[in-house]
């Protein structure tokens, strides 16, 4: 299980094979990639600013992660969350998760996404032709939490 909080760009094909490498029981690998959206609640965004609290993020990603591993039998997870300056198009966060079968695979990769969008430590600023604004907590992102039992704090912008 690992976990990276970094301003690097990540390669997907890259990290899911060395997810499952020398592991012959891995029947499933499911991975989830966000990407910096050029629009946002009806306004063009042209960059996107995306802070974290370091070691208090990677703690609470590591949380949800171990959560995952409780309720499913994960083989091995990653999640790289992407924080600084992005611009559309951009990858913001890659959550991957390798199990023995798909079923248990796709559930815990939307656990940790829904979990990201919630809770964990990030912070979106947006900068729209109107100016900057930090990106607010949705009320579907509260909702897809709450169908596994967890309680959103909003604490955390939104992956």
């Amino acid at each position: 299980m690992a976990i990276f909080v970094q301003t690097e760009d990540f390669d997907l094909t890259t990290e899911v094979a060395k997810l499952r490498a020398n592991n012959p029981a891995v029947g499933a690998v499911v991975s989830f990639v966000g990407v910096v959206r050029d629009l946002n609640e009806g306004l063009d965004v042209h960059a996107m600013e995306l802070e974290h609290y370091p070691g208090m993020t990677e703690k609470a990603l590591q949380e949800i992660v171990v959560q995952a591993s409780t309720r499913w039998q994960l083989m091995d997870c990653l999640v790289i969350h992407r924080v600084g300056a992005l611009k559309p198009m951009d990858q913001i966060v890659l959550v991957a998760v390798a199990t023995s079968h798909r079923g248990e695979a796709f559930a815990a990769c939307e656990f940790i996404m829904d979990y990201l969008n919630t809770q964990a430590p990030f912070w979106k600023k947006e900068q729209t032709p109107e100016g900057q604004r930090w990106v607010d907590a949705r009320e579907a992102d509260d909702q897809a939490v709450g169908k596994w039992g967890l309680v959103s704090d909003n604490s955390g912008a939104h992956a």
